[in-house]
């Protein structure tokens, strides 16, 4: 999985959320720092379509985000930080077939692709429960667990574990460690993201460091810690 940002400005209401970002996004693990308001969250978002660039290009493996929207957004999967936002359906299992729908799977491939993905994170009796009944971290991995459903190349995390107990943070960092798919991962958590590939500093919209964790995290927490 290749992501390149060219030349990216993102302008909201008059203000540069993001300004003149250059990023070959190429490693398997990558983290981005930065303090709030920075545009860490509205940089991830570019990379499958959730926000498109005022100025400049995005492109996952050739296809531009905004011209390629749909099939940007089948290899980029997005765990939101917050599960509410992204868990639609009362029941679990309901919820990671929806995503599979418009593929016009056979409805026995359909149901194994659902328990395969539940299961894939250790919440396969999970399929039946009702959605609002479930923990903080239950509800992270179902949200995950739907994301995964549809075999995406990448996956984006924002600020996977702010919401969760120590407890949930370790099965969320869990997840993230095993699973063999590219991640980028938006997080204050530093120690989640000490082992990574690569981390990206962004403050006042613009990436100010680009490095290995370990150097990266310093200079992140001398400047804003």
């Amino acid at each position: 999985m290749r992501a390149v940002l060219e030349g990216v400005s993102v302008v909201r209401d008059g203000r540069a959320i993001l300004d003149s970002v250059d990023l070959t996004l190429r490693e398997r693990r990558i983290a981005v720092l930065g303090p709030n308001g920075s545009g860490k969250s509205t940089l991830v978002r570019l990379l499958n379509g959730l926000v498109t660039p005022s100025k400049g290009r995005v492109a996952v493996d050739g296809h531009d985000t905004a011209k390629d929207a749909a099939l940007v957004r089948r290899r980029v999967g997005f765990v939101f930080q917050n599960p509410e936002n992204q868990i639609v359906f009362p029941i679990v299992s309901e919820d990671l077939a929806f995503g599979l729908k418009h593929l016009k799977l056979p409805k026995a491939e359909l149901h194994r692709r659902v328990l395969e993905a539940l299961e894939r994170f250790g919440i396969g009796h999970l399929a039946e429960r009702q959605s609002h009944t479930l923990s903080g971290g239950e509800r992270q991995l179902v949200a995950l667990a739907a994301v995964m459903v549809m075999k995406p190349a990448l996956v984006v995390f924002d600020e996977p574990t702010t919401l969760l107990d120590l407890r949930n943070r370790n099965r969320i960092r869990a997840a993230i460690t095993e699973m063999p798919e590219s991640a980028i991962v938006v997080s204050h958590d530093l120690d989640l993201v000490r082992d990574f590939d690569r981390a990206i500093v962004i403050d006042q919209g613009r990436v100010v460091r680009d490095d290995r964790p370990g150097p990266a995290i310093d200079w992140y927490r001398a400047h804003f810690g």
